[in-house]
């Protein structure tokens, strides 16, 4: 069964750009537009790994993966941050908060399809 991974991101093409990386390995997508929209997806569903950015209208990244961690169901679901962010004291507050890796963009679509394939392996 494929695996299923959750996008959040507020760029459409952005989105397109990680969704079509990760469906040419052959993952599953959902895609989300911000933080609030990502926790209305968070519905029970089974997500292998969660990739999301950081600056987000209506709900950041580091936020959704604070509100994400407290349930159940995703408290131990993997998450990447894909982000222009690279500042330590970022990182460090994502990684309080439970993010497994930091990825910054610009990108190379196989670094991201290395981390997933990694972390949904776990």
């Amino acid at each position: 069964m494929a695996k299923t991974i959750l996008i959040i991101d507020d760029s459409g093409s952005f989105r397109t750009v990680v969704r079509m990386a990760l469906q040419r390995v052959g993952y599953e997508v959902v895609e989300a537009v911000d933080g609030q929209d990502a926790l209305k997806k968070l519905d029970g569903r089974k997500y292998n790994l969660i990739v999301c950015d950081v600056n987000m209208p209506n709900m950041d990244g580091l936020t959704f993966v604070k509100q994400a961690k407290t349930m159940g169901s995703y408290k131990f679901t993997p998450i990447v941050m894909l982000t222009t962010e690279s500042q330590e004291s970022k990182k460090a507050e994502g990684k309080a908060a439970g993010v497994r890796a930091w990825i910054t963009k610009p990108f190379q679509p196989s670094q991201l399809v290395e981390a997933a394939d990694k972390l949904c392996m776990a």
